[in-house]
C-alpha cells in the first residue's frame, strides 16, 4: 500500500510529506517499509504569523482557531496532492496527516489534552483518499502522554539491536527512545530542541531565516555559564519519563525571564548557552540510561554546531549516528513514522507504546476521514508487527537492495 505521511512539528516553519510503500512480511511479524521520497512545502508567511500569533501564551478566539484549522488544513492538502503525483504517480491509497499541534495540555506532569489543526476533510477531497489524522488524543484518553508516539515506530527499528540503543529527534522539541539493557523501554521529551535557539535568533536577527544557519552565531559565541545554570534549573527536567513538553512551556516569554539581568549579552552568546543547553538536557536524560549507540534525526541534525555539542555532552562510549543508518532519512523520519501509523490505523492495528507514552495499554489511533472513493477497509491482520525493517525501491532493473 502507497501511503503519505504529512507533518509539521513544534518549530511550525513548513510542512512535509513522506511517501512510503508499506506491506506485511514474515506471518505479519514483520513490517517493511520502501521510502518513496520527500518533499516539503514553507507555510505561506501570512499563514505562519497568523500560526505564531494565535500560539499560547498569545491569547486567541475561537474563530482565529477555525480559520487555522481550515487554512492548515487546505496548506496539508495542496502539498498531499503533490505527493501523491510527484511521489506515487498517483497512485497513493492513503494519507496520514499529523496535522498542526498548537496546545498539549499539560498540568501537574499530566496531560490532559492535545490539540491538532489541520481539518483532514480538505485533504481527503483534493486527494480523493481517506485520510487518517488527529493521533494523539486517543493515547491521552487512556492515560497516556500523546506523546512521542514516534517512539513504537523507534522501538520497531531499535529492537534487535546490541547493546542498549536510543533513538534521538531534535525538532522544535528534543525527544528520545531509550531501549536500556536492563527494564523496559522509555520515550519522553527532553526538552527544548529548538525552540528556544529559534526565538532568540529571531529576536536578535529578526529579518534572518529565523534560525542558527549552520549553527554559525552558536559557533562563533561563548556559552554564558550563569544564563546555563539559570535554564538547567528549570523544574521540567527533575520530572520523572514519560513527560512531555512543548512551545507551552519553552516560548519567548520563557526566554526573556531566563534573560532577565543579565544586562546586553551578545547574541552568539546567548544562541551558544541555548544550543550547549539543548545538548545538555539531550545527555543528561540519556546519561542514565547507559545507551551506548543514539541514532538522531530532525532538523536540528542540520546543525552541526548543535550536533558537535550533543556529541561532546553524551559519554564517550556513547556513539551518535544519523538515523539513516536504520534506512530512515533525519530529515523525514517524522514524515514516514506517520505514513506508518496511518497504515496501521487502518488494518485496525494499535499505533502506541504504553511503556513509552503511559498509556493504560495499546491503542489503535487517530480518526478515520473518507476520501472521494468507496471506503473499502483491508482485513486486520492476526497480529501487530514486531519490526520496521526499511528497504531501498527496486532499481529499474528491478534488483533493489536492502
Amino acid at each position: 500500500m502507497k501511503v503519505v505521511g504529512l507533518m509539521s512539528g513544534t518549530s511550525h516553519d513548513a510542512i512535509d510529506a513522506a511517501a512510503a510503500e508499506l506491506t506485511f512480511a514474515d506471518g505479519g511479524e514483520t513490517l517493511r517499509l520502501v521510502p518513496l521520497g520527500m518533499i516539503s512545502a514553507p507555510y505561506e508567511d501570512e499563514l505562519r504569523a497568523a500560526l505564531t500569533a494565535a500560539l499560547p501564551p498569545a491569547p486567541t478566539t475561537l474563530a482565529d482557531v477555525c480559520v487555522l484549522d481550515t487554512r492548515i488544513g487546505q496548506a496539508f492538502a495542496e502539498l498531499a496532492v503533490r505527493a501523491d503525483r510527484e511521489l506515487c504517480s498517483g497512485a497513493a491509497e492513503l494519507i496520514a496527516s499529523h496535522g498542526q499541534t498548537v496546545y498539549h495540555w499539560v498540568s501537574g506532569g499530566a496531560v490532559h489534552g492535545t490539540l491538532q489543526l489541520g481539518r483532514p476533510a480538505w485533504i481527503a477531497e483534493a486527494t480523493g483518499c481517506p485520510v487518517v489524522a488527529d493521533f494523539r488524543p486517543a493515547d491521552v484518553a487512556a492515560g497516556g502522554q500523546g506523546a512521542p508516539l514516534v517512539s513504537l515506530i523507534d522501538l520497531m527499528l531499535l529492537r534487535g539491536r546490541p547493546g542498549a540503543p536510543a533513538a534521538l529527534n531534535i525538532g522544535g522539541i528534543a525527544n528520545v527512545t531509550a531501549v536500556p539493557a536492563a527494564g523496559p523501554p522509555l520515550a519522553f521529551d527532553t526538552g527544548p530542541g529548538n525552540a528556544l535557539l529559534d526565538a532568540a535568533v529571531r529576536r536578535l536577527r529578526p529579518g534572518g531565516p529565523g534560525y542558527d544557519e549552520g549553527g554559525a552565531l552558536a559557533a562563533a559565541g561563548r556559552v554564558h555559564e550563569p544564563l546555563l545554570r539559570r535554564l538547567l534549573a528549570e523544574p521540567y527536567y527533575a520530572l520523572p519519563a514519560p513527560r512531555t513538553t512543548g512551545k507551552e512551556l519553552f516560548h519567548s516569554g520563557y526566554l526573556d525571564t531566563a534573560l532577565a539581568g543579565f544586562g546586553d549579552l551578545a547574541p552568539q552568546d546567548v544562541v551558544a548557552t541555548l544550543t550547549r543547553l539543548t545538548a545538555r538536557t539531550v545527555a543528561d536524560a540519556l546519561g542514565p540510561l547507559g545507551v551506548t549507540e543514539v541514532f538522531a534525526s530532525g532538523g536540528g541534525t542540520r546543525n552541526p554546531t548543535l550536533m558537535s555539542a550533543v556529541r561532546e555532552e553524551l559519554p564517550s562510549r556513547t556513539a551518535l549516528l544519523d538515523s539513516a543508518a536504520l534506512g530512515m532519512p533525519a530529515g523525514a523520519k517524522e514524515a514516514y513514522a506517520f505514513a506508518v501509523l496511518g497504515f496501521l490505523t487502518l488494518h485496525g492495528l494499535p499505533g502506541n507504546a504504553p511503556a513509552c507514552t503511559g498509556a493504560r495499554g495499546p491503542r489503535v489511533l487517530g480518526s478515520l476521514t473518507p476520501g472521494r472513493r468507496p471506503l473499502d477497509l483491508p482485513a486486520r491482520p492476526s497480529r501487530a508487527p514486531l519490526s520496521l525493517v526499511v528497504t531501498r525501491a527496486p532499481d529499474p532493473a528491478g534488483q533493489g537492495e536492502p
